[in-house]
């Protein structure tokens, strides 16, 4: 018996592999590799969340009015050309469900969201990977990638996991030397983090241009990654073709009135792009003073790389996780000799670089 037959693509697909959250043995284990909010979400979003529990009966609202007006008020944006979806990865594959068709061609950079190649090789499309130079994507070696089989262009800006980041002027040199028949995504996952006077979210772009879609998550700054909310914003078109293929009711009613309230915390919001700008520094330097090497980074995560061949990132990673410190190792995407480390409380900051410091004076 042969059984049920699935596409040939999906047969070759990679599953997404995410960072760790437990440590076998360990008594305690703080986890500073997926990138969450060290401060948590909002009291308000919290208090919000709760109140939702005495509606778990009713479906949510269907076009979540309230959160797109929210979201709409708060980046001052047209609430109409606002999509949202289960996390923003929902946002990036049904872009790809949209715009791609088996043998088309979409481009992502090295060292990028690992999500890209699954999203594109889930449609039966060719995966087109481009180099970085020195952690961050390059625009000609974009420009030169391009050809009449391409379809949809990811960068992500900031970049994870690199924490690098292209200006403006890249972004839009990049976007007046491409053909509108391609889609370019921004995925600005970190962009509440980045202090850069020259760079932009995408939300300039994607409101002048006709094939521009920008993605942006609850996840990160907000803390709410437990509730998988992300939103987009592209022309009308775009935005109303991403509503018409997403599953209805796909953002639970929790969900929304969390992030409302999430973007209604101004002072809890401050003091999260505080703590992290100001742990982001201090960590980054007293990585550098261990003798580290580190890509400068804007984002709320630093990329450490390993490079005396004997204390290496694996030898690193399995010192820490014995020590119940859970960092990302990147054991592919030519990233072997790095760990991604988010940044964390005070407390947990400081803990690290102690254990760093034993492990490399071992």
């Amino acid at each position: 018996m042969s059984g049920v037959k699935t596409h040939s693509w999906i047969d070759d697909l990679n599953v997404y592999v995410s960072g760790s959250s437990k440590v076998v043995g360990a008594q305690k284990a703080v986890k500073l590799s997926a990138n969450e909010s060290a401060l948590g979400p909002s009291p308000m979003a919290i208090a919000a969340y709760k109140a939702a529990a005495e509606n778990l009966h009713r479906y949510p609202d269907p076009v979540y009015h309230d959160l797109r007006e929210a979201i709409g008020e708060k980046f001052n944006l047209d609430a109409k050309r606002i999509v949202c979806g289960v996390g923003s990865d929902e946002i990036l594959k049904l872009a790809c469900r949209a715009y791609l068709k088996p043998g088309d061609e979409a481009i992502y950079v090295a060292h990028s969201f690992s999500m890209y190649p699954i999203a594109i090789k889930s449609v039966g499309a060719v995966a087109i990977e481009v180099c970085d130079v020195d952690y961050r994507a390059d625009v000609d070696n974009i420009i030169a990638a391009i050809t009449d089989k391409t379809r949809i262009i990811f960068i992500a800006n900031p970049n994870n996991p690199t924490g690098t980041y292209l200006p403006a002027t890249e972004i839009e040199r990049l976007w007046q030397n491409i053909p509108d028949t391609i889609l370019l995504i921004l995925d600005a996952a970190y962009a509440e983090f980045v202090d850069a006077d020259d760079y932009e979210a995408g939300i300039e772009l994607a409101s002048k241009a006709n094939n521009v879609l920008m993605t942006r998550t609850f996840s990160k700054l907000y803390g709410l990654a437990a509730l998988r909310l992300g939103w987009g914003y592209a022309c009308k078109k775009i935005a109303h073709t991403l509503d018409k293929i997403r599953d209805p009711f796909n953002v639970p009613s929790s969900a929304q009135v969390a992030g409302v309230a999430a973007l209604k915390d101004l002072d809890f919001e401050q003091k999260a792009i505080s703590h992290n700008s100001q742990w982001r520094e201090w960590l980054s330097n007293e990585l550098s003073a261990l003798g580290l090497r580190i890509i400068p980074s804007v984002t709320n995560f630093i990329l450490i790389k390993f490079e005396n061949k004997n204390k290496t990132a694996a030898d690193a990673n399995e010192f820490l996780l014995k020590n119940g410190y859970i960092l990302r190792y990147y054991n592919e995407q030519g990233l072997e000799d790095c760990l991604r480390l988010t940044v964390g409380t005070a407390d947990e900051n400081n803990e690290l670089i102690g254990l760093l410091k034993e492990f490399l004076e071992k």
